[in-house]
C-alpha cells in the first residue's frame, strides 16, 4: 500500500541547523538559519508524560514535509515565537527521498 502524505503542505516554519564552535577550550553549540520549510503540523494537544508523580503535558506536535536531507535529529524549528526541536531521526517515508515524517518537542527556555 503506498503511502498517503497528510497534504496540503501550509504551515511555514524556519529551520535551523546546529553548529559547534571551540571556545576557550569548550565546544558551544549554536543554531544558523537555513531556510523556510512548508509542512503539515499536528500537535494533537500534546505529549502526557508523568514526572515525579505529576501529569505533564509536553508540548509535542508531528510534523510531515517534503524530503530534505538537512534535516536531522540535531535540526531546531521555529513557529512564531515558539522554537522545536527535534526528537529523535527523521523518518524518511518508504526510502524514497519524496517525504520526511518526524516528531519535535518545544524547548523550553529559548535557544
Amino acid at each position: 500500500m503506498a503511502y498517503k502524505p497528510n497534504f496540503p503542505y501550509t504551515t511555514v516554519l524556519e529551520l535551523f541547523k546546529p553548529t559547534y564552535n571551540t571556545v576557550k577550550g569548550v565546544t558551544v553549540k549554536s543554531y544558523e538559519y537555513v531556510d523556510n520549510i512548508y509542512c503539515s503540523f499536528k500537535t494533537y494537544g500534546g505529549t502526557e508524560t508523568t514526572s515525579n508523580d505529576q501529569l505533564v503535558i509536553e508540548d509535542t506536535a508531528n510534523v510531515e514535509t517534503w524530503y530534505r536531507p538537512d534535516i536531522t535529529s540535531g535540526s531546531q524549528f521555529k513557529l512564531g515565537t515558539k522554537v522545536y526541536e527535534v526528537m529523535g531521526e527523521p523518518e524518511n517515508i518508504d526510502q524514497r527521498n519524496q517525504f520526511l515524517k518526524f516528531k519535535v518537542r518545544g524547548v523550553k527556555g529559548g535557544t
